[in-house]
């Protein structure tokens, strides 16, 4: 599996996809997340989209073989994730054997291409059969053997995989099968979680709010609020009206402290303006642009491509959603 590819992917679909898709991400990410042993990532990524969506954890193990693979995981950490609530406990041994007729089970190409027909049974019966050696290697506990088998899948079956019950306790341990490493599981989280609240977006009503759950997450305090005279001054040096939402921001704090990812928002003295431009960070990769009296915000990022919002609010909201994600 490339990680890169599929985190992009994976994004991608959280961000664009139906609901059912972009649930079927997020199942499989946290499944994927656990089965490395990033049981914190894991519950970290289900518990954030939960909250976000409002729909039930059950959601996340909704066929026999996802509810098999949380629970086999469960009794691995020791544990029961708070999240894990709202699904139904399972009797684990009769689960084991139900997964072991499962994975010697001969399987046909025609498998589930006539589920509901009336000739389903017909077609299973007559259908040749052959072995899976993914599911072989499973059933012979071989986890590198599968590992193997898997390594170029875009999205490996890690159900499966979690729901072998002889393999749980080394997932749990850090087996790692898919070599996610120890950074991977984090940042695919934060990822995701961001990704679900662009879809979902939710955050604090007003912009004091706002701005001070930012500063809270950030562990800083705002300067003191811009003075009158300065924002007067510096909107007759610019030849222009700031916009509304800026314009409040200056009145509650004269610019902001760096962020590990966010630059120094400037105090009203210090910005400068560049035809339809107004700089309002150091470095100048913040922008607030407009025509008319349409104005939007700026992010330049000369390596991964620059970013819009629709305004600066916006563009505080998106920074807040990134500061929840990785908190």
């Amino acid at each position: 599996m490339q990680r890169d590819d599929y985190l992009e992917t994976a994004v991608r679909d959280v961000l664009t996809a139906d609901e059912a898709a972009a649930d079927r991400r997020i199942a499989h990410a946290a499944l994927l997340l656990a089965t490395a042993g990033a049981t914190d990532a894991s519950d970290r990524l289900v518990t954030q989209w939960h909250a976000v969506t409002g729909r039930p954890t059950s959601a996340l193990a909704d066929d026999a073989v996802h509810a098999r693979a949380w629970a086999m995981l469960f009794e691995a950490r020791g544990d029961r994730p708070q999240w894990a609530d709202a699904l139904v406990p399972l009797d684990l041994d009769a689960e084991e054997q139900a997964h072991q007729a499962f994975l010697v089970r001969r399987v046909s190409d025609l498998d589930g291409l006539f589920d509901g027909s009336p000739v389903a049974g017909a077609v299973s019966a007559i259908a040749p059969k052959r072995p899976d050696p993914i599911r072989d290697a499973l059933a012979a506990a071989d986890l590198d053997a599968w590992a193997t088998l898997v390594e170029n899948h875009p999205t490996p079956d890690v159900a499966t995989l979690a729901a072998t019950r002889s393999l749980t306790t080394q997932l749990i341990n850090g087996a790692d099968p898919l070599a996610l490493g120890s950074e991977w599981p984090d940042q695919c989280a934060g990822a995701l979680i961001a990704a679900l609240r662009e879809r979902h977006p939710t955050g604090p009503a007003s912009l004091p709010e706002l701005l001070a759950a930012i500063l809270r997450l950030r562990g800083q305090r705002a300067p003191a609020p811009t003075p009158p005279a300065d924002l007067a001054a510096a909107e007759q040096r610019l030849g222009l009206r700031l916009p509304d939402d800026y314009r409040e921001f200056l009145t509650l704090t004269d610019g902001l402290p760096a962020d590990v990812v966010f630059p120094r928002l400037l105090p009203a003295r210090d910005l400068r303006a560049d035809g339809s431009v107004v700089i309002v960070s150091d470095p100048a990769t913040i922008l607030l642009t407009h025509t008319g009296d349409n104005w939007r915000a700026v992010e330049v990022d000369l390596t991964y491509g620059s970013t819009a919002h629709a305004s600066f609010r916006a563009l505080l909201e998106h920074h807040h959603r990134l500061l929840e994600a990785s908190a």
